[in-house]
């Protein structure tokens, strides 16, 4: 009872001492245009129209056409009409984070959809669409992060404030990966972002993947595919804005979002009702604007702060990983994870193609005895994959090249190695002793013995 005085406290602290208001001149699909006002909104001001039936439908000013300021419902237009009111509320809108958000499922306002009592609010209001800190005074990239996944901990280190894609077509196995970071992880915080979530899935996801012990060290921030665009991109901003929050308060953050593409596809709707015209196969040039906006808000914090380590998962359309949005994010994070239908066809799991994978702070964080270790299975896998179809129609016979011979022998322990069941957890130091242990076994003797080939294990 005490929080919830406080927080109607906090709120009518915020209410305004007085209301402008202008009228509803007119709807054109989901743009509502209104007048009277105009010289007292800018784009991404808020207004609340107040309808025939008596809702308050909340808006995002989004360009102005003939005099008129246009804008977007975060929910439908039923019931809006000509001359329905339209008051202006805050011009930022804000978020409150708290440390009691722990464990709480949030929509894009921050407001709980768990079933719970409301948010607790905290002191400080977080833009929520925040600037990122300045290059100049952020931190370098931090220590490497144990995610507790082998292939990503010892192919594709991470480190503490670097920024990764996940790349992968629909049905590849986007959200097994995810609830193995999010049990997994040594980050002291895991913020969630489901954008455009299917919303039979989002309880499934945070019941059965996240789990109680998973929900106990995040927050969850959820706009279901049915919700408005403006909803979508709200909630990924917020996403980053709880973030920010947990970063600031010394914490080393793990923010993931599901998904940056339909981020990206609320945008473009967005754009498209305010009658920007389409640029790159139907998506607008303020897309790309954006995708930096919000991606660059992840990352080292100012010294004093912790960092947001982002993982951030790519719907790549129709398998293309070079259509505009995979080669947009691509080109604005740290590193790219592939995740490969052809590998998750043959059953294991998680399906990361670690040569088309890359993560921009290795070999850098690693020693050197760690780097020959990746190298050399990195060779073997080239290998392989190089001989693959002379091999598997038989046509290639033992012996004739001894660095194939070898491939063929530590290709099935490299591929067994890389493959994890979503409860198993294998942290850095582990991975790199089980690798190590594959590249000292020694072929057996006879004609597949490539004795005059140098040992993999050796780099």
């Amino acid at each position: 009872m005490t929080q919830l005085i406080q927080t109607l406290i906090a709120e009518i602290d915020r209410l305004p001492g007085e209301r402008l208001f202008g009228r509803v001149v007119g709807v054109r699909g989901l743009v509502v245009e209104i007048g009277g006002v105009q010289g007292n909104l800018s784009v991404g001001d808020r207004v609340r129209i107040l309808t025939r039936d008596h809702r308050a439908i909340p808006c995002e000013v989004v360009g102005f056409r003939a005099g008129q300021a246009l804008l977007l419902p975060f929910r439908g237009v039923d019931g809006v009409g000509l001359g329905c009111r339209a008051e202006l509320t805050e011009s930022a809108p804000m978020l409150h984070p708290a440390d009691g958000w722990l464990g709480r499922v949030i929509n894009a306002f921050g407001e709980a959809v768990d079933g719970k009592e409301p948010m607790p609010l905290g002191e400080r209001a977080y833009p929520v669409r925040a600037q990122p800190p300045p290059a100049h005074r952020r931190q370098r990239v931090g220590g490497k992060l144990d995610l507790g996944v082998r292939a990503l901990n010892t192919f594709l280190t991470c480190c503490r404030g670097q920024r990764m894609g996940i790349f992968a077509g629909s049905g590849v196995g986007k959200s097994t990966i995810l609830s193995m970071l999010i049990r997994h992880s040594a980050a002291e915080v895991v913020v969630i972002g489901l954008v455009g979530e299917r919303g039979r899935e989002a309880r499934e996801f945070i019941e059965d993947d996240l789990g109680e012990a998973g929900l106990a060290r995040s927050v969850v921030v959820l706009a279901t595919s049915d919700e408005s665009p403006l909803m979508r991109r709200q909630a990924a901003h917020a996403t980053l804005t709880v973030a920010e929050y947990f970063r600031d308060q010394g914490k080393h953050v793990l923010c993931l979002m599901d998904s940056v593409t339909r981020f990206a596809m609320a945008q473009r709707e967005i754009s498209l009702s305010a009658g920007e015209p389409p640029a790159s196969k139907g998506y607008t040039p303020s897309v790309f604007a954006e995708l930096p906006r919000l991606l660059e808000r992840a990352g080292p914090g100012v010294p004093g702060t912790g960092s947001i380590t982002g993982l951030f998962t790519v719907l790549v359309e129709g398998d293309d990983h070079n259509e505009p949005v995979s080669d947009a994010v691509r080109g604005i994070l740290d590193g790219h994870i592939v995740l490969d239908r052809a590998i998750a066809e043959r059953g294991r799991y998680p399906a990361i193609n670690i040569l088309r994978s890359v993560s921009r702070t290795m070999p850098a964080c690693n020693t050197p005895d760690q780097n020959q270790l990746v190298n050399a299975a990195r060779r073997i896998i080239t290998t392989y994959e190089d001989m693959a179809e002379l091999i598997r129609l038989g046509a290639y016979r033992a012996g004739s090249n001894a660095e194939v011979d070898a491939a063929i022998h530590y290709y099935p322990m490299i591929d067994t190695f890389l493959a994890q069941t979503r409860e198993e957890a294998t942290d850095l130091a582990t991975g790199y002793d089980r690798l190590r242990a594959i590249l000292e076994s020694r072929p057996e003797a006879g004609p597949a013995d490539p004795g005059a080939a140098p040992t993999p294990g050796a780099g």
